[in-house]
């Protein structure tokens, strides 16, 4: 009977271990302090590709030791800017009042879930009802292409450097991530987080999980 019960506690404390593992995948972007941007105005041979707001969006993934929850957020505006055939600098408004659920559709829990996500213990839409992104550096890393940036969100801004894909020509400029995490409590996003003093097993991870698709043209998006 011992025997039994050892087992059977080694297959609840491995599950529980699994369970816990489910944290978003991608690697973690380097966070700091916020830097200077170059002024919009640096560089005059510099074009300017407009973002379009039906083609770009970001794809988010939050996770906790039971499950998790995948969604979108689309952008309110956005803007690039391009000099001898490379991205230089640009910005984009995040909507974050368009956070959306995706693998819920159509239900009641994705109405719930959703109407969380903007309340205090999470982004506050009502008070921050956008979050900005404007580009410091766009470099090449041990991985391929970088991009720094200055991100606000609740009016906390920390610079983040991910990877990207980025291809550029005459008529387009695209963007695209693979997924990458960053630390919401970062942000002062502390929602059932273990930093304050959460029960590990009943708390939401502390990574966000992202994935950044942008399509910017040079003349303004229809």
């Amino acid at each position: 009977m011992k025997k039994l019960i050892k087992i059977s506690f080694l297959f609840a404390f491995v599950a529980f271990l699994g369970s816990c593992a489910n944290a978003p995948e991608g690697e973690k972007a380097a966070v700091g302090d916020a830097t200077e941007a170059a002024p919009a105005d640096a560089n005059a041979d510099a074009l300017t590709y407009t973002v379009d707001l039906g083609k770009s969006l970001i794809n988010w993934t939050g996770s906790k030791p039971t499950g998790q929850h995948n969604g979108t957020i689309k952008l309110s505006s956005g803007s690039l800017m391009v000099s001898n055939g490379q991205v230089t600098g640009g910005e984009f408004v995040i909507d974050m009042n368009s956070l959306a659920n995706t693998d819920m559709a159509g239900s009641e829990g994705q109405g719930k879930l959703e109407g969380h996500l903007k309340t205090g213990d999470f982004f506050e839409t009502e008070t921050y009802p956008t979050g900005k992104f404007v580009i410091t550096n766009v470099g090449t890393g041990a991985a391929g292409q970088t991009i720094t940036g200055n991100l606000t969100l609740k009016d906390v801004t920390k610079s983040v450097t991910f990877p990207a894909n980025i291809k550029v020509n005459e008529m387009a400029v695209s963007a695209v991530t693979p997924p990458f995490t960053i630390n919401r409590t970062l942000w002062g996003v502390n929602f059932k987080s273990t930093t304050i003093g959460e029960i590990a097993d009943k708390a939401i991870h502390d990574d966000i999980g992202l994935v950044i698709a942008l399509v910017a043209s040079a003349q303004p998006a229809q």
